[in-house]
């Protein structure tokens, strides 16, 4: 038994989550497992114990495998910066930025990184579960493919397809993906499954057989859809949405076109006493909102543009006029600012852009990366607040004499005079219970004192119990070569 690959017969259909589930299935079998995916696209990334960087979901996973995240577990992680351009991460590092057509020169490359970090993966443990990426469908990508089928033939790993029947055409979904495929990719697939169904899955009993028949391919199952997934850090900002209306105190947090790292309102969002709102382009900030957060972005210029343009920038000062409080994480941290400068082009052209204006501070862009898991101590409380830190530029100014926590002695982070706008580049502070539940009293919040991360286990332990119940887990295990 060495390894299995979960392909999408389309994007979202829920690999990742079905990657998490199976990975503490195997773990709990006694298996060492590991989560491996060659070539993921996301601005939500994690820092890893080895000081780099890998898509979120590829963290979700090593924890339920019980692993640290490492950088072989996501060997080429690309992060959007625009509509046509991305950073490229290797093995953890920043190689290049490209736009999308000279991606595709370079990508011939990284298949040699993406076989080595497998291969280191396979060596350590018992099974390795992979993840693909988009879908094997799409063959106009075929050629020098790294994420998919051209990954899958590589290295000699067996597919399941999965598909995703909440949004339709299943069927055509699955069928269609094998009409297309060619015959050496179609080989590699030994069955496929189907996921995200509401109602009585008998009912999709007929389709299924249909399926099996067109296709000759084994079906390991019908998933439910499974209910508790909000509880677990979402990758796609696609995904993103507003808490349940709880009638408790209202948060808001500005959805940015290059959003990055958005998990940081996970451990909020799941809190009874507040009102988490994802405020939407075109829409206005709620005039009755306690917080409005200024979340991390990929491109902090641009969106600070983009955020101007949404007429957010009006609506922050008279929120901040009536009184309200604001919280910047990383590139909102900068955009807090009176002024960004990049001068070298790192981010995008070279130039300056006015910030906010809301924190005495000017942000420069600088080619080195900060990727670090931090331990600080919050100023106000005195409590420890865990998170991590993965950001270019170096800020400072007046609100920096008033530091949000300190990390090791050294200040980190700024709040202004009259105490209701805070800055600071660490992500995941939220997760600290102890913090958040004094951040939150600040703001006329009673906590709920649940343990942010015994929730993160919990869940994972019911969605394994979820796949267990309804996918033959041991034959798909079985298949693993």
């Amino acid at each position: 038994m060495t390894a299995l690959m979960i392909q999408g017969a389309g994007s979202n259909v829920g690999k990742s989550m079905l990657v998490a589930g199976l990975c503490r299935a195997a773990r709990r079998r006694g298996l060492s497992v590991a989560p491996f995916k060659p070539q993921n696209m996301s601005n939500n990334a994690a820092v890893t114990a080895d000081g780099g960087e890998i898509g979120r979901a590829q963290a979700l996973q090593a924890l339920a495998c019980g692993l640290d995240p490492h950088t072989d577990m996501n060997p080429i992680l690309l992060k959007p910066e625009s509509e046509t351009g991305a950073q490229v991460i290797v093995q953890g590092r920043r190689l290049t930025n490209v736009r999308a057509l000279d991606y595709a020169r370079i990508k011939p490359t990284l298949m040699g990184h993406v076989l080595d970090s497998f291969q280191r993966l396979r060596a350590a443990h018992d099974l390795v579960i992979v993840e693909g990426a988009g879908s094997p469908a799409e063959v106009n990508l075929r050629a020098n493919d790294i994420a998919n089928m051209g990954f899958a033939r590589a290295a000699g790993v067996p597919v399941v397809l999965a598909g995703d029947i909440d949004r339709g055409g299943v069927i055509a979904q699955i069928v269609g993906t094998q009409a297309v495929l060619g015959p050496g990719d179609a080989t590699m697939i030994a069955g496929f499954l189907i996921n995200k169904f509401r109602g009585d899955p008998r009912l999709f009993a007929d389709g299924y057989d249909l399926i099996a028949a067109r296709t000759g391919w084994r079906g390991f199952g019908v998933v439910p859809w499974f209910a508790q997934a909000h509880r677990l850090p979402a990758e796609d900002a696609l995904d993103l949405a507003s808490g349940p209306a709880t009638g408790g105190i209202k948060i808001a947090c500005l959805t940015l076109s290059r959003i990055a790292n958005f998990d940081d309102l996970d451990p909020l969002k799941a809190e009874p006493g507040v009102d988490l709102v994802m405020v939407q382009p075109g829409q206005p900030i709620p005039g009755d909102a306690r917080l409005v957060i200024v979340p991390g972005s990929k491109s902090t210029r641009g969106d600070l543009e983009f955020l101007r343009a949404q007429g957010w920038d009006i609506d922050l000062m008279a929120h901040y006029r009536r009184g309200g409080h604001v919280l910047g994480i990383c590139g909102g941290y900068q955009m807090l600012g009176s002024r960004i400068a990049d001068p070298q082009g790192i981010e995008g052209s070279a130039g300056e852009t006015r910030g906010l204006g809301l924190l005495d501070l000017v942000t420069e862009m600088t080619p080195d990366k900060c990727l670090t898991r931090t331990r600080a101590v919050h100023a106000a409380s005195g409590l420890e607040v865990e998170g991590y830190e993965i950001h270019i530029g170096r800020t400072e100014g007046a609100d920096r004499s008033r530091p949000f926590a300190f990390v090791e002695g050294a200040p980190e982070g700024a709040i202004s005079a009259c105490g209701r706008v805070t800055g600071s580049y660490l992500h995941g502070l939220f997760t600290s219970d102890a913090f958040r539940a004094a951040y939150l009293a600040g703001l006329g919040i009673t906590a709920s004192g649940d343990s942010h991360a015994q929730g993160v286990e919990d869940t994972l332990e019911a969605l394994a119990d979820h796949l267990e119940a309804h996918l033959d887990v041991p034959g798909l295990l079985a298949l693993a070569r």
